[in-house]
């Protein structure tokens, strides 16, 4: 009886974390995928020099990673600092820095 409450329980769990992983890594691939496709038309700043402009500005926190809105064309880089996360919002088109969130 335990052995089938315990396989009960691992079946769901593996199917709920085979259910959610895809989701996710579909929509990233969605995102990096616009936004190499507007970077190689000459619309949009590449990630790296983005990073290269920001991360030196946030020196002593730990780079979490970006996101990308392709409607929007906006990379947000995530940091944390000090237990406080910080989200930096670049232009994709020009590599401004839009707005800083402590």
């Amino acid at each position: 009886m335990l052995k089938k409450s315990i396989l009960s329980g691992l079946v769901a769990f593996t199917a709920l974390a085979v259910a959610t992983v895809p989701v996710n890594a579909v929509q990233r691939d969605d995102e990096q995928k616009a936004a190499r496709a507007q970077m190689m038309a000459g619309k949009g700043k590449s990630l790296r020099s983005i990073e290269n402009r920001v991360l030196p500005r946030m020196a002593g926190s730990q780079y979490l990673g970006p996101e990308y809105d392709p409607s929007a064309q906006v990379y947000r880089l995530k940091f944390i600092e000090d237990g406080r996360v910080i989200f930096i919002d670049v232009d994709g088109r020009t590599g401004a820095i839009l707005r800083e969130r402590r």
